[in-house]
């Protein structure tokens, strides 16, 4: 935690802002130092991530790509990050491809953004029944669930970068 408690705001929010960009979050993560711990950290973005506006979640989802795609117009540590954490649904057959991409379509046209979900560790099955059981939800509940989302993939990412140790 020393590294993430003493570099600079300057170096460190651009690195923050590459793993969730959400300008809110990363200001309120660096307000907040020193953390004395991983825990401490972890549980003041999962607090920031779930309290963002629509507008700070709809920034961040700017930098996820749509599961089932390749990252595009990101840096290549996040274009790497997208692949190993959707590393399941780009193994998966054209026919489960085909179920992701129709069903992408039919959540945006639903709520006016992309589905997004921790990808990391689930299968593309998983993913895709996750997309169809969700896209069931009424707006306001969906985007609790976007919300709980987004923490989730924000607290995998930010406990294995490596300005806090990993």
């Amino acid at each position: 935690m020393d590294l993430f408690n003493t570099t600079s705001t300057d170096e460190l929010r651009p690195r923050l802002l590459a793993l969730t960009h959400a300008s809110e979050w990363a200001d309120g993560l660096l307000a907040r130092r020193p953390y004395a711990d991983l825990d401490e950290l972890l549980s003041v973005s999962d607090g920031l991530v779930t309290a963002l506006p629509v507008e700070q979640i709809d920034s961040a989802l700017a930098g996820h790509p749509r599961i089932g795609e390749k990252a595009g117009g990101l840096d290549a540590e996040s274009v790497a990050r997208s692949a190993r954490e959707q590393s399941a649904m780009s193994q998966a057959d054209a026919a489960l491809q085909e179920q992701m991409a129709r069903g992408n379509a039919d959540y945006e046209q639903r709520f006016g953004r992309i589905y997004l979900v921790a990808a990391a560790g689930r299968s593309a099955e998983e993913l895709v029944g996750l997309l169809h059981e969700r896209l069931g939800n009424d707006p306001a509940t969906e985007l609790d669930v976007v919300r709980r989302e987004l923490a989730r993939i924000t607290r995998l990412r930010l406990a294995e970068a490596p300005l806090v140790g990993g």
